[in-house]
């Protein structure tokens, strides 16, 4: 593929301000999860795990984006944002709309789920609350599981103010010398290896801190407890690894990581009783600013509310959904699994995740490859992957029967730095070869390629996808992935592997787009190819699917194609720095946003072409990172997957779908109703609906509406 200009004739100027600021968007789309646990027609436990998810996701956005920001504005670096704003003001914002967040979050926990889950069965309760039995109970408890693992350390002139580690959860004491009358401060941490809900009875809990602080007099014997709040620190949890420097990649991260521990505060979370003096006293040690301060309601870190889904509440559930394997390699399930590679000499296989199976799909591929004897080579890009992860045992098995192995391990995938470590190195003891890609690059590219000598012809099987090797988020990630054995493609993959473990220019590729050469420059020649169709009157029209959308050049771009008539839509997940339904450079521009059960991850760009249609999925978010910054490919459809994966896109971004809608001005409405107040297409629920395990009125999540909801948008078609 050849590069062509990035310029293009604009019928008006675009003004300064057309861009949304990326941290308020990004908050924007966290305060969309938040919504979600605020539905009440939602079951019970997924608006706990919704809640459960705002906080996590906000804890993240916290150690990295904002520690990073302030760490800017500390040393004179950052510079005004592309949306207009001062690094200052982005930073005050952030925290205002940040701390309103977590109080509606917390309203919501305590006045309307809290209620909700007394109404169903289930008790949280608060230490005073439980009977003289439980209470014995509780007690035996913490004598013997809580009570040898804590810590108690006092503030005073002979020991200085503890170090507080990150996002854990704490306890401020005040305690009374009944002889001297000094109140003295200690700091005791909630142990984050055990439970922090406490299972009382088969439905009733209590939580951890509750039961500690109710058995403070064992920890300070003789002294009177005054005062007991809980605290919580977030830091500044970005890894700084200077490649270029360092000897041994691998020592360098693992010194980074231990120094992650250490990372200056960002946010202090309190509960809303706590006392002034102590309060100050926290401020002060930590060096936090006032409005990093945020008061709230207990009780503090709704990330853990997660262990709340363990129950055995059905009801309060969705429904279980179970994965199949594709239709495409097996069109009867059986207890014969699809010879995959053969599968693969006749056709592509497009695969849609979760909706296919993922452990009878790409990690089958895998397995069987391993133990085909004649598979000769495995090449594998392993950016996340589980704990337990059947596809590093698939690759250690390949090379201990004589194959040559190679992954490409990316040990700075962010918070999985020290599990990728570890795989690195079982993996080279096992007699894989093991690189770490190109210096200056993460590889986040979704690459699998098979090396087999079909009757003394060697024949390339490849895998792109655009989600993790990670059969565990497989279950929960919406992401596409392409089988195939099309020699061209293969061709390409074969000529990136070579370069991400030797030596070499990156090239040009016949099937692929690649970053960072050639991606940017390439979605935009083909956006500018659009405009030219549409000045010619032919077929153009451009669909974008996404988690993020950032860069610049690539909105103005399509804010240039907005200018020429061309219908753009937007389908993101999350941030979208786009303004939307502007007269004079938007007008033609739709971004909507789907959240549901699966976490929407593919990316997808689609082209009218004229007519013809150019489909392209691949690992390539629209930010500068992944254009710049990273080893990332796109990899072209063929017609027939083109076509099924347009029907999806095409319903994710329709008006008669569920979703959120971007207005102009940055904020996001839901729209779940029709004019008639009747609910919308549920786009997960219909694929799931679609889906041959769902296809029954017993198995389907609503099937009242199945057959309206297929009526209405006319998808029949396989996903």
């Amino acid at each position: 593929m050849t590069d062509t200009s990035l310029s293009a004739p604009v019928a008006t100027p675009l003004p300064v301000d057309r861009f949304l600021d990326r941290e308020l968007s990004w908050l924007a789309f966290n305060q969309r999860v938040l919504e979600l646990a605020q539905d009440q027609d939602l079951q019970l436990l997924e608006r706990v795990k919704y809640l459960s998810i705002f906080a996590s996701n906000l804890d993240e956005f916290f150690m990295v984006r904002v520690a990073g920001l302030k760490r800017r504005i500390a040393t004179g670096m950052a510079l005004k944002t592309a949306s207009g704003m001062q690094p200052t003001q982005v930073h005050s914002t952030v925290l205002a709309q940040s701390y309103e967040a977590m109080k509606a979050a917390s309203k919501t926990f305590n006045d309307s789920i809290l209620p909700a889950l007394v109404a169903s069965g289930i008790e949280i309760l608060r230490w005073e609350e439980l009977t003289s039995d439980e209470r014995d109970a509780m007690s035996t408890l913490f004598d013997e599981q809580v009570f040898p693992v804590l810590t108690p350390l006092a503030v005073d002139p002979s020991h200085p103010f503890p170090y507080i580690s990150g996002l854990s959860l704490n306890l401020a004491v005040v305690v009374k010398n009944p002889n001297s009358g000094n109140e003295l401060f200690a700091r005791v941490k909630v142990p984050p290896s055990l439970p922090r809900y406490i299972q009382v009875s088969p439905q009733r809990f209590v939580t951890l801190e509750d039961v500690m602080a109710g058995h403070l007099d064992k920890l300070f014997p003789g002294m009177t407890v005054v005062q007991c709040h809980a605290f919580r620190v977030t830091r500044n949890e970005e890894l700084e690894v200077e490649e270029d420097d360092a000897e041994n990649l691998l020592q360098a991260l693992e010194r980074e990581l231990m120094r992650r521990r250490f990372g200056p505060a960002v946010r202090l979370e309190v509960e809303n009783s706590i006392d002034p003096h102590v309060l100050d006293l926290i401020v002060s040690e930590l060096g936090v600013e006032q409005n990093e301060v945020f008061r709230l309601a207990g009780p503090l870190d709704h990330e853990s509310l997660f262990e709340l889904m363990k129950l055995k509440r059905d009801d309060l559930k969705a429904p279980v959904f179970i994965a199949r394997t594709s239709t495409a390699l097996a069109e009867v399930e059986s207890s014969t699994a699809p010879d995959i590679l053969e599968v693969m000499r006749n056709r592509d296989v497009l695969l849609h995740h979760p909706y296919d199976s993922f452990s009878t799909s790409m990690q089958l591929f895998l397995e069987q490859a391993a133990n085909d004897p004649n598979v000769l080579a495995i090449k594998q890009t392993l950016y996340r992957t589980s704990g337990d992860s059947p596809i590093v045992d698939a690759l250690i098995h390949a090379a201990e029967l004589g194959k040559q192995v190679l992954a490409v391990v990316e040990i700075k995938a962010r918070f999985d730095e020290q599990n990728n470590i570890d795989w690195a190195r079982k993996l080279e003891e096992s007699g894989v070869h093991v690189v770490y890609g190109i210096v200056g690059l993460k590889t986040h590219a979704k690459l699998c390629m098979v090396v087999r000598n079909d009757g003394g012809k060697l024949n390339r099987y490849v895998h792109i996808g655009t989600g993790n090797y990670n059969p565990r988020t497989a279950r929960v990630y919406e992401d596409y992935g392409l089988l195939t054995s099309d020699p061209k493609i293969g061709e390409d993959v074969a000529s990136l592997f070579n370069h991400l473990s030797g030596y070499g220019i990156q090239g040009e590729y016949n099937r692929l787009i690649v970053a960072p050469k050639g991606l940017r420059s390439g979605l935009i020649k083909r956006i500018d190819r659009e405009i030219a169709f549409a000045n010619e009157g032919k077929a153009a029209h451009i669909r974008f699917k996404c988690n993020s959308i950032v860069d610049e050049s690539i909105i103005d771009a399509l804010y240039r194609a907005s200018q020429a008539g061309v219908k753009v839509d937007i389908l993101v997940r999350g941030i979208c720095s786009i303004r939307p339904g502007v007269p004079g450079y938007s007008e033609n521009i739709r971004v909507r946003s789907v959240l549901g059960r699966f976490l929407e991850h593919s990316r997808v760009y689609d082209f009218a072409n004229g007519g013809e249609g150019e489909t392209w999925i691949g690992s390539a978010d629209l930010m500068h990172r992944n254009l710049d910054r990273r080893v990332e490919v796109l990899v072209r459809m063929n017609s027939e997957n083109s076509k099924a994966i347009t029907e999806v896109v095409e319903l994710g971004v329709s008006d008669t779908t569920a979703s959120w809608h971007l207005q102009s001005n940055g904020e996001w409405v839901r729209k779940h109703l029709d004019s008639s107040g009747e609910p919308l297409v549920e786009y997960q629920e219909l694929l799931i609906a679609n889906h041959p395990v769902a296809k029954s009125a017993a198995d389907s999540p609503t099937p009242r509406r199945i057959d309206t909801i297929l009526n209405k948008v006319g998808f029949f078609g396989n996903h």
